[in-house]
Order: structure tokens, then sequence, then C-alpha cells
């Protein structure tokens, strides 16, 4: 097995590790970063041709920072240690610090319908687009909650869908009073000014949600309601996710602490593991400026940098301040807790029905007895829809950290560490 050593490793390529991986290699580290993408960028800045994410990538290169890209980090070997996995095989990962920016992913919340083919996350559908999915002259509903789904419908509609509406779950007095926290911010403002410009004559319906996909092979409609009002619309496809979710499944697997579904760290970014930093999404979604800023503490702390850290704490404190009112204005309406009905499919992976769920009393129970969460996603789904429905958690994380080869696990229960590689 290959085996390679820096003194600092990142783990997650989007903003936050871009910025640690840049900080620590200008404060003179050797400097690794994985990510399980073909190339940098995460999800913010996927298939960017031009950008910030063009800019990001370029200075890490610039400042020779050893890119291991296609590199998917599946267990851990150690508090500063991880095993990843390549098409050449596996590869060990060793580094006196560790800086976490695993980022966040899309909440699903189950309803009937959910499963045809056709409906996928708002974001999901985003990537899929900017990965080459054809979705000219089809019909699109986006649904959900979040800045996200607007930002989702104007790029679908720029390339070519027929975006029919926007439907926010969240009321229009909370959203009204997100309004200062966005007039405080230029860029945003920006940003919110120029969505509005691209989605000019789609309707943006507020306090509005899904009630049910409808179709026979694929989906055909979706029913939505507001208020006591309820009526479909026919669509193609079906565009919807309920908010980001940090992934915390490395970060535990490391036995970093974590507290109101965040990893708990301290001013700089440290985690509760000695050695460990977490930047990012994982520490809280409060946006890229944020995301940006903890990236570079954690880079700069991990080096030894603190007074360089410093300057970065306004920016941190700023975009934490933005995530906290976007948390309040798209905080989720308990309504949407009864949209499953006894027959809706909540784990996917192991086709297990609400019905089977809400006899059990916790997520151990349920997992023992209907085998929820033990699919391929290991509960990636079902587990954050779960912890809204049910306020479930899980009980432990086991690895592999995401799916591995038996040939990659088996080599670290032979204890076999490889020589090192060159370089």
């Amino acid at each position: 097995m290959t085996r390679l050593h820096f003194r600092v490793l990142v783990v997650g390529a989007g903003p936050a590790g871009l910025a640690a991986a840049a900080a620590a290699a200008e404060a003179g580290a050797d400097v690794g970063l994985a990510d399980a993408n073909p190339g940098p960028g995460g999800q913010v800045w996927r298939a960017a041709h031009s950008g910030p994410g063009v800019h990001w990538a370029r200075r890490v290169r610039d400042l020779g920072v050893r890119l291991l890209t296609g590199t998917r980090v599946v267990a851990v070997l150690g508090p500063t240690a991880v095993l990843g996995e390549t098409d050449a095989g596996p590869l060990e990962l060793r580094s006196e610090r560790l800086i976490l920016t695993p980022g966040a992913r899309e909440r699903f919340l189950p309803f009937p319908g959910w499963t045809l083919p056709g409906v996928t996350g708002a974001g999901g559908l985003q990537a899929l687009a900017k990965g080459g999915l054809s979705v000219a002259g089809d019909r699109v509903v986006v649904a959900g909650t979040g800045p996200l789904l607007l930002a989702a419908a104007a790029y679908l509609r720029n390339c070519g869908a027929r975006v029919g509406c926007v439907v926010e779950q969240a009321g229009t007095p909370r959203l009204a009073g997100f309004l200062p926290a966005l007039l405080r911010d230029g860029a945003r403002l920006r940003q919110a000014a120029t969505l509005a410009w691209d989605l000019r004559g789609v309707p943006w319906r507020t306090a509005c949600h899904v009630v049910a996909a409808h179709g026979r092979e694929r989906i055909e409609a979706v029913t939505l309601r507001r208020g006591g009002a309820e009526w479909t619309a026919r669509c193609d496809r079906l565009a919807c996710g309920f908010g980001l979710v940090p992934n915390l499944e490395l970060p535990l697997s490391v036995g970093c602490a974590v507290a109101d579904g965040v990893v708990r760290v301290d001013a700089w970014q440290r985690t509760s593991i000695s050695g460990v930093y977490c930047a990012g999404e994982a520490t809280g979604v409060a946006g890229l400026e944020a995301a940006l800023a903890e990236g570079s503490i954690a880079g700069l702390a991990a080096t030894g940098r603190s007074d360089l850290a410093r300057t970065y704490f306004p920016a941190r404190e700023r975009g934490r301040r933005f995530g906290a009112a976007l948390e309040r204005a798209f905080a989720l309406r308990a309504e949407l807790r009864e949209l499953p009905d006894a027959s809706t499919t909540v784990c996917r992976c192991e086709d297990v029905p609400y019905a089977e769920l809400r006899a059990h009393g916790n997520w151990r129970e349920a997992k023992l007895q209907t085998r929820c969460g033990m699919g391929p996603c290991q509960g990636r789904v079902c587990g954050t829809a779960l912890a809204f429905l049910f306020g479930w958690t899980p009980d432990s994380v086991r690895p592999p950290v995401t799916a591995a080869s038996v040939g990659a696990l088996a080599v670290v229960a032979d204890g076999d560490g490889g020589a090192p590689a060159p370089g």
C-alpha cells in the first residue's frame, strides 16, 4: 500500500479545504489535499471554468499543495491518519496536523412519490446539470427551503429548463425577518438581485410545500399545498431539498466531539482531538464567507501562525451571524413531519416504510428491527429525515466512512503498511 506523510493533511477540497490548504502552504508547510471528486472545488464550485473556484484551485497548485483528487477517505487509521482509496488502490495518508472540511449535504424529507425517477435534490439536479445532464425543455418544479432553491432554479433555467415555480416552505414574515441580514451584506444582496433577474417571471410560492409526487414510471405531476389550498402541477422533474446538514461521519470517526449537530471547535478551529481541526459547514452551515475564513484560520493555526489567523476572525463572525439569520428564516415547519403516509418509503436502501418505523422508540431499535440505515448510504439520507421526523440520532458511526472495496479494508485488517512512496 502506498504511504504518504504531510505536515498538514486537509480532507475535503471545497472552499474551506482550499482556503485551509492555501493558508498552511503559504506558512511554509508541506500540505496534502484529498478529495473524492476528480477536481477541487467541492459542490459550490463543481465544474467551474472561471471565477473564484478556478482562482483557488490555481492558487493551491502554485503553492505546491499535493492534490490527491479522486481519493475517497474510507477509514481512520489514527488521530491524524486516514485510509484513502483511489482507482490505483489504497493509500495511507499520515500527517502531523489533520484538517477536516467534509462540507454538507442536502436534507431530504420523505413524502408519497419521492422515490419516483425524476425526483431529485435541488442541489443534486443542479450538480447533474453541471455534469452534463440535459434539462433543456424539461418542466421543473423546485421545492423545499433555503437560498439553494433559488440558485438551483436559476441555474436550471439558464440551462434551458422550464421552471414552473419555486416552492418555499418558509412563510413571508420569517423571510422578511431575514431581509436586514441580506441588506447588510452587499455581495449577497447583489447575488440575490442577480437571482431575481434570472428568475423573472417564475412564481415564488412562500409558505408552500410539496404534498406528493405522482407518476407511473417516473414523475408526471406534483401536488402542492399552501394554507388550506392544494393544487397539482404537471412537471417532468421535481428538484426538492430541505436545507443542508453537515457531513459528520468522518469527524465522528476520528472521535471529534459533536454538539447540536455540528463539530465543536475553539477559536482556532481546533476540535476535541489533539492535532485535528475542522472548518466549513461541518462546524455550522453559514455560507461561503464563513467557510473561507474558517479554512484560513485552521490552516494558519495548524502551522503555528495564530497571529495571522486572528485577521480572519471578523470575516468568520460576519459569516456566522449571517448563518444564524439563515437558520432562523428557513427553519422547517412542524407540519412537514406529516408529509409521509404509512406506506411512504423512508429508508430507500432497505425499503423500510414509515409505518414500520413509527412503531419504534429510537434509532437503534428501529435499525435492529427493520435494517433502516444499514444499506449502502449508511443512513445518510434516512438518518437526517428521521432526526427531523422523530428526533432520533445515530448511536454510533462505524467504518468504513464511505463505500470501500473489500481489498482496501483487508489491507488495514492485515496491518500491511506498505513502503513510503517517493515525494
